[in-house]
Parts: structure tokens; sequence; C-alpha cells
């Protein structure tokens, strides 16, 4: 049986709090989330990687990692980690 990761809370969100939203709230706060989330689009779109891997890579992150990232840092580890693993990055 594998272990439980960060990722996996399943009821137990007691100690994430309150989910506040802004009125308006932007779809990115900084410029360098939406270009995550555009990086990921063209890796998804040119086959480097599938949308299972992608979300995989965020579950495996440590979990000190992984409860200190916000959520397009997560994205960025996922996407740096399945970059290396592949070999396009060294």
């Amino acid at each position: 049986m594998e272990r439980q990761r960060a990722h996996d809370v399943g009821a137990s969100l007691e100690f994430a709090g309150k989910i506040e939203r802004e009125a308006d709230e932007p779809p990115f706060h900084h410029e360098w989330e939406a270009r995550v989330f555009a990086l990921n689009r063209l890796l998804l779109r040119l086959g480097l990687y599938n949308l299972d891997e992608f979300r995989y890579a965020v579950e495996r992150m440590p979990a000190a990692d992984y409860l200190a990232a916000g959520y397009y840092e997560k994205w960025f580890a996922a996407i740096e980690r399945l970059l290396r693993e592949k070999g396009v990055l060294a």
C-alpha cells in the first residue's frame, strides 16, 4: 500500500481554514502564474506529458514543499520534475 501523500487529506481539511474569495478576483495574481499556465497547456498539447502524469508529478512533491507552495508553484514544480524525468532538462 502506498503511503499517504501531503495532497491526500480527504475530509480532514480543518487545518486549511476558510477560503476567502476576492471581489472581482483576477484569474492570475502575478504574470508568472499566467506563464506557468500557458507553458503547461503548451507542453500538454505537444504531448511531452499527459494530464495524468502532470497530476501525479504534483502529488509526488515532498510534503513540506507541497504544503508550503501556492497553486501555480505546485504546477511549476510538476512541470520541472516531468521535464527532468523525460530528459528535456538536465
